[in-house]
C-alpha cells in the first residue's frame, strides 16, 4: 500500500496571474503558503482485475475508461494506462470548495502515490506539471498553476509564470523571527459558505482572452502587490505586508461578480475592528476561508468566537508533496 499526502494552501499575493489567460500575455507571479492541512490518497492492489475507487462516492468499475472521477481517470490514463487492478482511496483534513486548492493537491497526492506504486521517481517540478496538465490541458478547467506548484513544492514560495509557460520556483528567504511571526499571525475563519470556483474563474478567464481592458490592468495591479508581498516579507515587515493583504482583498473584490457577499464583507469589517490589521478571502472567492493578520491574535479569536465561525490556525508545511508509508 501506497500512502501520499499533499498539504494544502493560503495565498499569500498575486493569486488570479497563474492562469494561463493572463500569464501568456502578461506573465503572472504569486506568492503562497502551503499550511499543515492535507489531502491523503491510497494506492493499493486488488486481488480482483478491478479498479476500486473511494472518495465522496463508491465506484468499482472494469477499466480505466469507465472510471467517472475526471481527475483520477486522467491520472490513470497517464501512467497506468493498462491498469484496472488498483483500489484508490482519498480523505481530507478540510472539505472541498473552500479556497484552499484542494483539487491541486488531490491531483498532485494521486501522481505521486501512482508513480510510487509503480517504483517511478519523479520531481516536484515534474509532479507540478502533469497535475496541470490533467487539469488544464486534459480537463479543460479554467484555473491557474498555482495550487499544483504549492503543494507539490511547499513552503513559502514565489511562482514565475512565463508566457512561454516555463514556471521558476523561488523559495522565500524569511528570517525565524519573520517566519515565527507570519505564523502567530496568520489564522483562518471558516465562513461557512462552500463553493465551486468554475464561475468565478470563468468569467476571468473568458475577459482575458479578450483582452479585457479592466481585467488586464485589475491583474497588473495584482501582479504588483505580489512582487510587494515577496519583498515586505523578506524585508520582515509583517505589518506592511498585513496593510497590503487588505489592499489585495479589495483589489480582488473588483475583480469579478460574486466573489464576496454582504455576509463574508460583515464578517470582514467586524475582524478589521477588533484586531485585524489586514486579511482577504483565499481561493478564487464566493466563500471558504477568511485569513486574517493580527499582531493580538487572542483578541481577534475572542471577538471572531462571538461570530460562530470556525477557526483554523495556520501551520506552515515544508515537505511539499511527499510519500507518508509504503508497505
Amino acid at each position: 500500500m501506497i500512502i501520499a499526502r499533499s498539504p494544502l494552501r493560503i495565498s499569500l499575493g498575486g493569486g488570479g496571474t497563474d492562469l494561463p489567460s493572463y500569464y501568456q500575455e502578461h506573465g503572472g507571479f504569486v506568492v503562497a503558503a502551503a499550511i499543515a492541512k492535507y489531502v491523503y490518497t491510497t494506492v493499493h492492489a486488488t486481488f480482483n482485475r478491478r479498479l476500486i475507487l473511494k472518495y465522496s462516492q463508491l465506484e468499482d468499475v472494469a477499466s480505466v475508461n469507465d472510471v467517472k472521477h475526471p481527475i483520477i481517470r486522467e491520472a490513470l490514463k497517464l501512467v497506468a494506462p493498462d491498469q484496472a487492478q488498483l483500489e484508490i482511496a482519498s480523505m481530507a483534513d478540510v472539505p472541498a470548495g473552500t479556497g484552499l486548492g484542494s483539487s491541486g493537491s488531490f491531483t498532485t497526492a494521486l501522481l505521486l502515490g501512482l508513480h510510487n506504486y509503480y517504483h517511478s521517481f519523479i520531481s516536484p517540478l515534474d509532479l507540478a506539471e502533469q497535475a496541470c496538465h490533467i487539469e488544464i490541458d486534459r480537463l479543460g478547467e479554467p484555473i491557474g498553476k498555482q495550487d499544483q506548484y504549492i503543494a507539490a513544492f511547499g513552503g513559502i514560495t514565489a511562482f514565475t509564470y512565463n508566457p512561454d509557460g516555463r514556471v521558476e520556483v523561488h523559495r522565500l528567504r524569511l528570517s525565524q523571527s519573520t517566519l515565527f511571526g507570519l505564523e502567530a499571525g496568520l489564522v483562518l475563519f471558516f465562513t461557512g459558505f462552500t463553493r465551486s470556483a468554475r464561475q468565478i474563474l470563468d468569467d476571468q478567464d473568458v475577459r482575458s482572452r479578450q483582452k479585457d481592458r479592466v481585467m488586464f490592468e485589475n491583474l497588473h495591479r495584482t501582479k504588483e502587490l505580489g512582487h510587494c508581498t515577496k519583498s515586505l516579507l523578506e524585508r520582515g515587515d509583517l505589518r506592511g505586508y498585513a496593510s497590503l493583504l487588505d489592499a489585495h482583498w479589495r483589489q480582488k473584490r473588483a475583480r469579478s461578480p460574486g466573489i464576496t457577499n454582504p455576509e463574508i464583507d460583515e464578517h470582514y469589517e467586524f475582524a478589521l475592528k477588533n484586531g485585524a490589521l489586514g486579511g482577504k478571502l483565499v481561493g478564487a472567492g464566493g466563500g471558504g476561508f477568511l485569513l486574517l493578520y493580527a499582531e493580538d491574535r487572542i483578541r481577534l479569536r475572542a471577538a471572531m468566537s462571538k461570530t460562530g465561525l470556525t477557526e483554523v490556525p495556520v501551520q506552515f508545511d515544508f515537505a511539499g508533496t511527499s510519500l507518508v508509508a509504503r508497505s
